[in-house]
């Protein structure tokens, strides 16, 4: 049986879950504004895996989110996945930010269209069926009065994520249900990262980098 971990910090939300054969075991998570990744992360994967009464060597995979979203959130959470995946010689599995963000909500029908906060007006997003398939490919857009249209215009669209907000103020179609509440989680990658296990789909854990969609941009301190 498969004991895999799972890491996600693209967002506010630090959060470690541990799954058997797809079956979560333990979550533990905490979101804050102040991205307190590097504080406590390996913190939640030692308590985790004590309080499930596991052990590192009996890890068979380490799932890891790979993206887009925050450039230091992912930076954190990849080299922690890498690390344990070096130490332990097991296989890294990587899950996409936004098609495990989706999957928080179950729906029966219409698109779900997962929404991460970028600059400004911008966000990062897709959009899937009901069935979690993908019909538009993940893009970083700026959010107008015409977003996602092609979409509102067939169906009931659940926009989901910390970007939904920037989307509340200007998307006013009727069609539009916003999920501003929602963070991606690691209890939503376990389903991904087992279907992949069973298929072998694994990264090269020596080049394997996050999908930052966009190049990291510094601005220098006003003197």
């Amino acid at each position: 049986m498969a004991l895999i971990l799972h890491i996600e910090t693209a967002t506010t939300n630090c959060s470690v879950s541990l799954a058997e054969s797809g079956q979560l075991l333990h979550l533990k998570e905490h979101a804050s504004a102040q991205y307190s990744h590097a504080e406590e992360l390996h913190l939640f994967i030692k308590q985790m895996m004590n309080e499930a009464g596991k052990s590192f060597e009996e890890l068979k995979a380490v799932a890891v989110s790979k993206g887009p979203g925050s450039y230091t959130g992912l930076r954190i959470g990849v080299s922690a996945a890498k690390g344990l995946c070096y130490a332990l010689d097991i296989p890294l599995i990587s899950v996409s930010t936004l098609e495990s963000l989706a999957r928080q909500k179950k729906s029966q029908e219409g698109y779900i269209i997962p929404v991460l906060d970028a600059r400004r007006m911008e966000v990062y997003s897709a959009v899937y069926t009901a069935d979690f398939e993908e019909v538009r490919q993940i893009k970083a857009e700026v959010i107008d009065e015409a977003s996602f249209s092609e979409f509102l215009a067939k169906e009931m669209c659940h926009i989901i994520g910390p970007g939904a907000q920037k989307c509340t103020e200007v998307i006013r179609h009727k069609n539009a249900i916003f999920h501003s509440e929602a963070l991606p989680s690691a209890s939503e990658m376990i389903s991904i990262a087992h279907t992949k296990w069973e298929a072998g789909a694994f990264e090269d854990v020596a080049y394997f980098e996050p999908f930052y969609l966009k190049e990291f941009i510094t601005t220098a301190k006003r003197r």
